[in-house]
């Protein structure tokens, strides 16, 4: 194969994606008055605190008691209002997951939960505080839309689709700067429905999180080789985007990329999909049922292959079974 044109994406680093959900909050305040926010005591991590600072009456401080502060949007969403609880997302959903079962998804209350310090991408805290599970379970909550934002523009426009939204949702942002993907006033998302950021015909990478821009310098990489690669940001795994998965499957063979544990998060989501509709070879590039380590965010990325050079390496294992 003969080298093709690359696409053109020029990846600049900008804000976090916690950085994004916290001005997103302050910025959502002021013109949504039932808007309230609650945090377990991490405010200034998950900088929900940029919200506390403007409306102080509306902010709530639960401690460090993340399956309280779950019980409590609950009560405030039965209220009327639309809680925003925040906390580390391991925390949040380890702790947090059977009451957000029985006091949020069984009522099917109007509560989001934006769970911030996703993935093992935090660096030196270690595997306590890395949430590798937090999709499934997630995923697991029926009713709950599930997301996970790639940059920081698009994090402000799920933050907005999330108050409109109807219903229980979880949202993981990180701690970690990423690259920006999207034009500052891009404001076209919605709950459900994926991004093709490049149009592609040998194989498809859809990935979410931080694997989006990872995705999106893999099928450069792969455009050298004279392979063209879709790329799809997959930032809500529930409900998915079947018709986006429909159309990567055209592409005869797909790629998943996602910073979670390879059970129960984006690849089986896509897989299953995937399934119902063309089945396609995939390859799944996510962490192997194992927790990480202590080190920096780069180590540890590379360490677990959450890097373009294994969503590359995936992309040519997944077209050498394509039919």
């Amino acid at each position: 194969m003969g080298t093709i044109a690359p696409p053109k994406f020029e990846l600049k680093m900008g804000a976090a994606t916690r950085d994004a959900y916290g001005k997103a909050l302050a910025e959502l305040g002021r013109t949504n008055p039932n808007v309230v926010v609650l945090d377990a005591d991490l405010a200034k991590s998950t900088k929900t605190n940029v919200f506390a600072k403007e409306f102080p009456n509306r902010f709530f401080t639960c401690g460090i008691a993340e399956a309280d502060m779950v019980g409590i949007a609950g009560g405030l969403a039965e209220a009327g209002k639309i809680p925003f609880a925040s906390s580390f997302s391991v925390f949040l959903m380890c702790k947090g997951f059977d009451q957000m079962r029985v006091a949020v998804a069984l009522p099917k209350v109007n509560a989001k939960f934006v769970g911030s310090h996703g993935g093992i991408s935090i660096g030196e805290d270690g595997p306590s505080q890395m949430s590798v599970e937090d999709y499934a379970l997630a995923c697991g909550l029926a009713g709950f839309s599930v997301m996970s934002p790639a940059d920081e523009v698009s994090t402000r426009a799920l933050v907005f689709r999330a108050a409109e939204h109807k219903g229980p949702i979880y949202m993981r942002v990180g701690r970690p700067k990423v690259p920006v993907i999207y034009d500052a006033k891009d404001d076209n998302f919605q709950i459900g429905k994926a991004r093709v950021l490049i149009e592609g015909s040998d194989v498809a990478l859809i990935g979410c999180g931080i694997m989006t821009a990872e995705c999106l310098r893999a099928a450069e990489t792969l455009a050298a080789e004279g392979i063209s690669a879709m790329v799809v940001d997959m930032h809500t795994l529930k409900p998915l985007d079947t018709a986006a998965v429909a159309a990567a499957c055209r592409t005869g063979a797909i790629v998943t990329a996602e910073e979670h544990l390879l059970d129960g998060g984006l690849g089986s989501q896509v897989a299953r999909a995937a399934a119902a509709t063309s089945p396609v070879p995939i390859e799944y590039v996510g962490i192997h049922d194992t927790y990480a380590e202590s080190a920096t965010p780069e180590e540890l990325l590379e360490k677990y292959g959450l890097t373009a050079k294994e969503v590359v390496a995936a992309a040519r294992r997944v077209l050498k079974r394509k039919r």
